[in-house]
């Protein structure tokens, strides 16, 4: 099944990661526009994965698995590099460490409450938190390139704090909901 459109998606936003890292040394305006166009196909692969799943029916347990790990990769990757190089600054480390922190967690608790045959859906709020945070490393990858129109980085910077703090209001949520399944099956 790893050969399946869906599966093949999924791999292409992790195989894209170390062009999309490379591109940020690119001269120029290149290393804004390149990396932004890369981490923008790689988003749109991640809506394409799974409506081909599910329009043909090829959904599989490695498309599962892959699915929520690729996007992992991509943000944490992103998140580090942005730090690197300075488009992340000393303040704005907070909301980074905090969404790399609760992406770890959910991904325990998700492989915990797998054994005990439990899922945990996506929330709602959780997708918007996804959707804050997608359109800061937008802002911050690009922002040098528009950087005589607009402060892009500072419409990211705003946007990775507001990602940060529903992050840990998703996070809080899951976390309680994770506990109440482990104290059960406990009892």
């Amino acid at each position: 099944m790893l050969s399946s459109l869906p599966n093949l998606l999924t791999l292409s936003r992790i195989v894209v990661i170390p062009l999309l890292l490379a591109s940020l040394f690119l001269p120029g305006k290149l290393a804004s526009w390149v990396p932004l166009g890369l981490f923008v196909a790689a988003g749109i692969t991640d809506f394409l994965d799974g409506y081909f799943a599910r329009r043909y029916r090829q959904t599989s347990k490695l498309g599962r698995f892959l699915d929520p790990v690729a996007d992992k990769l991509l943000v944490a990757s992103v998140l580090l590099f942005l730090v690197g190089i300075g488009r992340i600054g000393t303040w704005d480390l907070i909301p980074a460490v905090i969404i790399l922190c609760r992406e770890i967690m959910v991904s325990g608790l998700r492989e915990y409450l797998a054994e005990l045959r439990v899922g945990l859906p996506s929330s709602k709020l959780a997708k918007w938190k996804t959707t804050a945070q997608i359109f800061a490393l937008c802002f911050l990858l690009g922002g040098p390139a528009v950087a005589e129109q607009f402060d892009a980085i500072i419409i990211g910077q705003v946007l990775l704090w507001m990602a940060g703090l529903l992050t840990v209001w998703t996070g809080y949520d899951y976390l309680r909901l994770g506990l109440q399944h482990m104290i059960e099956d406990e009892q």
